[in-house]
């Protein structure tokens, strides 16, 4: 949910709320940007996603050192191309009214404790106010009624861990991905950008990338200016954006999972966040 916005990096007014927008994420790390078909673009946009700002990029993993190929679109959400494969053989479909909340047909398997790290070493180390907004986020989390518990610890090891939070360069704003296999998506970059804009709103990025790691879409998927100032509709939705039922149509301003943040915001759920993830597990 969190950064810049997708042509990267560019702040939007929106008059609504006279306050500054950022959407999801930002270039970081970025080696290679590939041409990417007409065919796979079509493809994306049958399973509900904005292929407005997509990008097919090739980035070494600052911390394992791997090379990692995904697609990267709606500003902050990251898709493995094997995952991408494997939503296009789902059978799941839903078409009708636009709802708010909505999800991926990949979801964590529960109930199960996941594990998160704040990432400590070197220049990729969570500064102050993002470790405080990270305990913040996963107490959020905990307060739940969901049969998932987080725990959370500070380290560099890792490896064991279900989901890494670590920093990387950026003007403010986050990535991550969809679970895969019933298991959260593993590694969350926070912009080093984002603490300048105070503990609150980095709590808000904070939560909204681990909501998609947790399987959550943008809110307002149907319709982005709602949030960003600019982007539209983008019509009924296959697997990519499924309808979370018991929430409503309709913009929800407070949802922590829109596209766009402002520099304000106080890091908590909003009302159908809380049914969505109520709902979902």
């Amino acid at each position: 949910m969190s950064t810049f916005k997708s042509t990267l990096q560019r702040v939007c007014a929106i008059a609504l709320i006279a306050v500054l927008t950022f959407s999801c994420s930002t270039d970081s790390q970025e080696v290679e940007t590939p041409e990417i078909s007409d065919e796979v673009l079509v493809k994306f946009q049958d399973l509900g996603f904005d292929t407005s700002d997509i990008e097919l990029r090739s980035e070494r993993n600052p911390l394992t050192d791997e090379m990692e190929r995904f697609y990267q679109l709606e500003g902050d959400i990251r898709i493995p191309e094997d995952q991408f494969s494997s939503m296009l053989k789902s059978d799941i479909f839903h078409t009708g009214v636009v709802g708010e909340q909505y999800r991926t047909s990949n979801l964590v398997s529960g109930p199960r404790t996941i594990r998160v790290i704040g990432y400590t070493g070197g220049s990729f180390a969570l500064d102050n106010t993002m470790r405080t907004a990270l305990r913040w986020a996963i107490d959020n989390y905990n307060a739940i009624s969901i049969n998932l518990n987080f725990t959370l610890t500070f380290g560099t090891n890792y490896q064991p861990y279900d989901i890494v939070v670590y920093r990387v360069s950026g003007g403010g704003g986050g990535s991550a991905g969809f679970p895969s296999g019933g298991n959260p998506y593993k590694f969350v970059q926070i912009q080093d950008g984002t603490s300048s804009f105070g503990t609150n709103t980095t709590e808000h990025v904070i939560t909204h990338e681990i909501g998609h790691c947790l399987g959550l879409r943008h809110t307002d998927y149907f319709n982005r200016s709602l949030s960003c100032g600019r982007g539209g509709n983008e019509g009924s939705g296959g697997v990519g954006a499924i309808h979370v039922p018991g929430t409503p149509t309709g913009f929800d301003a407070n949802s922590v999972m829109l596209s766009c943040f402002s520099s304000n915001e106080d890091g908590e759920f909003g009302n159908f966040d809380v049914v969505a993830l109520e709902y979902l597990y």
